[in-house]
């Protein structure tokens, strides 16, 4: 991957759940700026700019030992901090409506639009599984949406039952 991403970005998500076995090679590559290609008999150089994402810690991983301090100093030079879904409700409209058109595209479905009282619940919901979750709830109400507004009665029964809203 850092041979394809070369001149270019590479973006390396959930880092934090990387073994320390790969840490090591990731560090190597990261410090040499050059990687071992299989039938080569030298190093390749490369110039790769790297994006790393985790939902974890990685400060409290290198105190426990979970994440080599050395790789997480050498990525942690510009951290951007991303709040999780349910500590910024505002922004669930917005996704739910950009998820709505992709899924639209996708699918070849025609919802157009999102009940209110729907946006209501998706945003007292507390998405322990984040955006992910949010945009795997949309694709599920799509696809059981029966008309062009997606209405609560669409979303999963847990949605339903975690906010305390339960259906009829």
């Amino acid at each position: 991957k850092f041979d394809q991403a070369n001149g270019g970005t590479l973006f390396l998500d959930e880092i934090g759940d990387m073994p320390l076995h790969l840490q090591v090679k990731v560090l190597r590559v990261v410090q040499e700026n050059e990687i071992d290609v299989i039938g080569e008999n030298k190093p390749r150089k490369i110039d790769v700019r790297i994006i790393a994402a985790t939902n974890r810690n990685l400060f409290d991983e290198v105190k426990t030992g979970g994440f080599r301090s050395d790789l997480y100093y050498r990525l942690n030079v510009f951290p951007i901090h991303i709040p999780p879904l349910r500590e910024r409700p505002e922004d669930i409209p917005e996704l739910a409506h950009y998820f709505l058109f992709r899924f639209n595209r996708q699918l070849g479905t025609a919802v157009h639009s999102i009940a209110p009282e729907t946006l209501e619940l998706l945003q007292s919901y507390p998405w322990p599984g984040n955006v992910r979750e949010l945009q795997n709830v949309l694709r599920q109400a799509l696809i059981a949406s029966a008309g062009t507004t997606i209405l609560p009665d669409f979303l999963p029964a847990e949605l339903h039952e975690q906010t305390g809203c339960e259906e009829d």
